[in-house]
């Protein structure tokens, strides 16, 4: 159905009106409520349009105040002119925009003299200073109303860039207007419709009277174009991550907390990794020189901790490499400490917790890899507990996430043994996607720590999952703060 305004527009269009000002005058509508109007017949090919592009230029409060006064380029231009110009002479307004400009359009350098600074002309500045100032020029043609010529038109095209100048407002104007064979049918359809008042809304009186009983109330096509909205919107990442910390809670989990610098201690010896091990290079971990050093807080754990190392690896352990401080590689370096403060008493077992942080890696950014990312692990500190406990757990936290179809398969991790891969089926791409790793600390990790054994544990990576589920093919879209991107992500998009 037409609206009531088209009803109107596509009748004066039959009745030969020239263009958008006779359609106002023999409608008796707005000019915005015609130029909707002819917007929305346009969408049903019921007319035809040509627009063009008027653009307007208009002084502001400071561009007035400078065609009066000349612009503060040209006015230091014109004192550096007459000699060189002491800095400490200068007025804020040629301090502050008349230097920055001067400068940039190569009239003066600054030179020492005498012990002060001093600015003086350069040939370029002598040059243009004997033409005068073409945007100043422009700018007083504006203010009279003046006829511009193209060149002009680019330097006022200029000076809107620098703000508070002149604004500059550009607006598409419908030209021509020409009833189409779609609208001509229409208009013979509408006038041979009878004659009936149309409702666009339903009031308390229509109601309350009755009257909305014989009364036509017009229809609404939703699929009609509308401006588009950007309401606020959660990063995909943070929904993620919000998402899993609920689905833990639900679950009986207590969250971990940590620093992102750690010393090496937690983030390698505790979890038994050797200290001449490869992912310890400069290569792989950022290394921090301030702090030089962290401390190890309980002496008894750091001697316990390096026997274990000793007496599997066959090394001296050093605790001065044990204090490196370093940009945590991985959320396990929490959960070392946490099992260390359930060893200490200052934790009750048995006891789930779960964390949810930044870890950093000092390898190459390309589109499947970060410098820095998200990661969530998870750890049961029972004694009681059992690599079917594991499996369990894993397997209802991932079908709380989304995932019905779930398998494990035997791996290897440098501190959990047994040790497992989690994939899920993915459906939209009818394939399995691996999602994490899981397994139970080794003793070697569990003793020195808490002195009972076993860990479970588990670690999830959020970015290179998610991008795979919404499609995309670089990882490094997360963080690039792209509005666009951000504003066409739907809002929930599988378990994002």
């Amino acid at each position: 159905m037409l609206h009531q305004y088209e009803k109107l527009v596509i009748t004066a269009l039959q009745e030969k009106a020239s263009g958008v000002e006779d359609i106002c005058s023999r409608t008796k509508l707005s000019r915005d409520s015609v130029v909707r109007a002819l917007y929305w017949l346009k969408e049903k090919n019921a007319v035809e349009l040509k627009e063009e592009k008027s653009t307007t230029y208009r002084l502001e409060g400071e561009g007035k105040k400078f065609c009066e006064t000349g612009f503060p380029e040209k006015v230091l231009l014109e004192k550096a002119g007459k000699g060189g110009v002491d800095f400490s002479s200068l007025s804020k307004e040629e301090m502050s925009i008349g230097l920055p400009w001067a400068k940039r359009n190569g009239w003066i350098e600054i030179i020492q003299e005498g012990g002060k600074r001093l600015i003086k002309i350069t040939q370029k500045g002598k040059d243009d200073l004997a033409k005068g100032y073409a945007p100043e020029k422009a700018c007083r043609k504006l203010a009279m109303n003046a006829g511009l010529t193209d060149d002009e038109t680019a330097l006022l095209d200029s000076l809107a860039s620098r703000g508070r100048l002149i604004t500059k407002h550009e607006k598409n104007e419908i030209s021509y207007v020409k009833l189409t064979a779609e609208g001509s049918r229409l208009a013979e359809e509408e006038a041979s419709a009878p004659a009936t008042k149309e409702i666009n809304q339903l009031t308390k009186d229509l109601i309350v009277s009755g009257s909305w009983r014989g009364a036509k109330l017009r229809e609404y096509d939703f699929n009609l174009p509308v401006e588009k909205v950007h309401p606020a919107k959660i990063h995909p990442l943070v929904r993620v991550a919000s998402r899993i910390r609920s689905i833990f809670v639900e679950m009986g989990f207590e969250e971990m907390e940590g620093d992102m610098i750690q010393s090496s201690f937690w983030n390698f010896d505790a979890l038994f990794q050797p200290q001449d091990h490869p992912a310890r290079d400069l290569a792989d971990t950022f290394y921090l020189l301030s702090p030089d050093k962290m401390d190890i807080p309980d002496r008894e754990l750091a001697k316990k901790v390096g026997k274990a190392h000793q007496k599997g690896w066959k090394y001296k352990w050093s605790e001065e490499v044990a204090r490196q401080p370093v940009l945590r590689t991985h959320t396990t370096a929490v959960s070392a400490r946490y099992v260390a403060e359930t060893g200490s008493e200052k934790r009750s077992s048995p006891a789930k917790y779960f964390s949810i942080g930044r870890v950093y890696r000092n390898e190459a950014t390309d589109f499947k890899h970060l410098a820095e990312f998200h990661q969530v692990d998870g750890i049961i500190v029972d004694e009681n507990a059992t690599f079917r406990e594991l499996l369990g757990t894993l397997k209802e936290f991932y079908r709380k996430l989304g995932f019905e179809k779930i398998r494990f398969r035997p791996h290897y991790f440098p501190y959990t043994e047994p040790s497992l891969e989690i994939d899920v089926w993915y459906e939209p791409k009818q394939e399995w996607m691996e999602l994490g790793g899981a397994g139970i600390f080794r003793p070697e990790v569990c003793l020195p720590l808490w002195g009972k054994y076993p860990v479970l544990a588990w670690g999830l990576a959020i970015e290179r999952p998610v991008m795979i589920m919404m499609g995309m093919d670089d990882i490094r879209t997360f963080y690039k703060n792209d509005m666009g991107w951000l504003r066409d992500t739907p809002a929930s998009k599988g378990w994002v």
